[in-house]
């Protein structure tokens, strides 16, 4: 059986640390996913206690072994766009296709007050697994790099 723990800050680190946490997102969320600093970064966000900062994070554990994880940042914009940005969710690659992702971004749909958005690559193999969560494309996000 899965076992899913929420961290709301640093202290709730149990049977892991904060860097074993962070290597493992950069590592499973492969050419998804950021760099560690950003990784980091995102993490503080969820721990701060600034007005409009906060979120969580979430370790699964299978048979004792981390197995997957999860962010979530509060946006702090509750009323014209989502409350919630699902940042980062990854599963060790040797236990996918054993709903373990999906338990993940549902236990985390429970510890949130508002609507949850997330931002997804269209070649993503997990943009498949969000549609048959719920999540729907509403608009297509365009970027602008400032230089």
């Amino acid at each position: 059986m899965l076992e899913i723990k929420k961290i709301n800050k640093e202290t709730d680190f149990e049977n892991i640390t904060r860097n074993e946490f962070v290597d493992f997102l950069f590592t499973h969320l492969d050419k998804f996913g950021d760099p560690k600093k950003d990784i980091q970064k995102c993490l503080d966000y969820a721990f701060s206690d600034e007005k409009s900062e906060g979120g969580f994070a979430l370790a699964a554990f299978y048979e004792n072994k981390l197995v997957g994880t999860l962010i979530m940042n509060k946006t702090g914009m509750g009323d014209y766009i989502p409350d919630w940005i699902l940042v980062y969710v990854a599963v060790d690659a040797s236990y996918r296709g054993k709903g373990f992702g999906r338990q993940i971004v549902e236990e985390s749909f429970k510890h949130c007050d508002g609507n949850v958005k997330l931002h997804v690559e269209y070649d993503n193999p997990a943009k498949r697994l969000y549609e048959r969560i719920g999540f729907t494309s509403k608009y297509a996000e365009m970027r602008y790099q400032n230089k």
